[in-house]
C-alpha cells in the first residue's frame, strides 16, 4: 500500500500527516507541486526481464507521458536483493540532491521510498508497483531503496543526459526513518 507521511524538517520522529489513499496522497503533494498518481502495473515480467523488455511492455504508457510532457529519454532502474552494487546504489540515492530536470518514476514492480524536502516539511512517500511520481526540477529530495531492494522503475527525462544529481551537502537524510525491507 502506498503511504505518505509528512514531517516538520526539524522533527523526524513524529509525522504530522499520514495518508494511504491515492487521492489523499495526490492532494497533499499538490502543495509542493509533486504529481502522484496510480497507474496500472499489470504486465507479467520475467525475473530476468531486460530493460528493453520492461520498456516494451509499457511502451503505450511511456508514449503517453513522452508526448504529454515532452520527455526525450527513458530508461529503467532494475535492482534486486542480489544486485552486486545494491549497497553503493543505495548510498548514492540516500543523499539529498536536486536535478535540473523532472524526476519522473513509474514503479512497475516492487517498492521504494522517496523523501521530498520542501519549505519546512519532509514528505516521505512509500511507492509501490503502479505508482507514478513526478518531482519538479530543482526540488530537494532523496530516495531509499532499502537494504534488500526489489523494484523495477521506469524513468523519464526531458534531456538526453538522464539522471544527473546535484548534491546539496546537507545531512538531513540521515535524520529521517529509513526504509526497512
Amino acid at each position: 500500500m502506498s503511504k505518505l507521511r509528512v514531517y516538520r524538517d526539524d522533527a523526524p520522529d513524529t509525522p504530522i500527516v499520514e495518508h494511504t489513499l491515492g487521492a489523499d496522497i495526490a492532494l497533499e503533494l499538490e502543495g509542493p507541486e509533486v504529481l502522484f498518481s496510480r497507474w496500472e502495473a499489470d504486465r507479467e515480467l520475467p525475473a530476468d526481464a531486460s530493460n528493453d523488455d520492461i520498456i516494451g511492455a509499457y511502451r503505450a504508457q511511456i508514449d503517453v507521458l513522452m508526448t504529454r510532457y515532452g520527455f526525450h529519454a527513458v530508461d529503467v532502474v532494475n535492482v534486486t536483493p542480489t544486485h552486486p552494487d545494491k549497497d553503493a546504489l543505495r548510498q548514492k540515492f540516500l543523499s539529498e540532491h536536486t536535478h535540473s530536470d523532472y524526476e519522473v518514476r513509474f514503479f512497475v514492480e516492487g517498492s521504494g521510498q522517496f523523501y521530498i524536502h520542501h519549505a519546512d516539511r519532509v514528505y516521505m512517500i512509500f511507492c509501490q508497483a503502479g505508482d507514478l511520481l513526478s518531482i519538479p526540477a530543482n526540488m530537494t529530495h532523496w530516495f531509499d531503496m532499502g537494504p534488500n531492494p526489489s523494484f523495477k522503475c521506469i524513468r523519464l527525462f526531458t534531456t538526453p543526459e538522464g539522471w544527473v544529481a546535484n548534491f546539496t551537502g546537507s545531512d538531513i537524510a540521515e535524520h529521517f526513518p529509513r526504509l526497512v525491507n
